[in-house]
């Protein structure tokens, strides 16, 4: 993630969950003031508000600095890996599994936004090797435009958990249930679609091994429970699989004019 990307991303989370951003002192730094509460998620300061909660008296919230040059002596640093990332984006998680956003658009525009669904999903390629990577998925839920890498679409517009004033929402003509199953059937297509190399080379691996373990025990007239064990511990470790997870989803009612058609899969 570049510097950019994370100023960008950690602005439009604490805009997302209320806080304040305020103005920065320096270019690769965020300034923010809490929401009360952010301020009990990321502060880490239960005594204080067990005191405010028990006394009745009113909350001060923190502002929080955090820079991405690292070279700023002024707030925390933060970085990929991060460990204040990192309960950024625990929090992400925790109040974002599901959320609905509007695009802000230009007064003299067209006021008509339309309503469309995206599915942030992680895929696991497991065997005795590891490979994580993520897909983002947006479908229109009126004409069925189906959108790739939607969360860097949605990185580019200007986007609030409020409607805006004087627009109005377009009536779906594709439920969310009918629309997540289209999306469900893209990620299965083009999953089914990839090289299955990695799988091959597994099998390859695991077969190397099992005869190993067959040759150790080629003497044995009966098989020990060992050996079984030890066939299900080969298995475990070199079985090719896939997994898909939702990390998060979301509504967004946007004017699809501002982005496409560039970035359109099939209708």
């Amino acid at each position: 993630m570049q510097q950019t990307d994370l100023i960008r991303y950690l602005t439009r989370f604490f805009k997302a969950t209320g806080c304040t951003v305020l103005p920065a002192s320096h270019q690769g730094q965020i300034r923010v003031r809490l929401t009360e509460k952010m301020d009990q998620l990321l502060m880490n300061r239960p005594f204080y508000w067990h005191y405010i909660h028990q006394t009745g008296g009113t909350p001060e919230t923190a502002t929080l600095v955090l820079n991405t040059d690292l070279t700023i002596a002024e707030g925390e640093p933060i970085y990929p890996g991060s460990p204040r990332l990192h309960q950024i984006f625990k929090a992400a998680r925790q109040l974002a599994m599901f959320i609905r956003m509007y695009q802000k658009i230009p007064e003299q525009a067209d006021r008509a936004l339309e309503p469309w669904i995206e599915l942030n999903v992680k895929i696991s390629d497991r065997c005795d090797l590891k490979r994580d990577r993520m897909a983002s998925i947006g479908l229109q839920l009126i004409n069925g435009t189906l959108i790739e890498g939607f969360h860097q679409v949605l990185n580019k517009l200007e986007l609030s958990s409020r409607m805006p004033d004087y627009c109005y929402t377009l009536t779906p003509l594709i439920t969310v249930r009918s629309g997540l199953i289209r999306i469900e059937k893209l990620i299965e297509k083009e999953l089914r679609g990839e090289s299955a190399e990695w799988a091959d080379e597994a099998e390859y691996r695991w077969n190397q091994d099992q005869r190993l373990l067959d040759l150790f025990y080629e003497h044995e007239t009966e098989m020990p429970d060992v050996y079984t064990q030890e066939c299900e511990t080969l298995k475990e470790l070199y079985q090719p699989r896939t997994t898909v997870r939702l990390v998060n989803a979301g509504l967004y009612y946007l004017r699809s004019e501002t982005f496409l058609p560039d970035r359109i899969i099939s209708r």
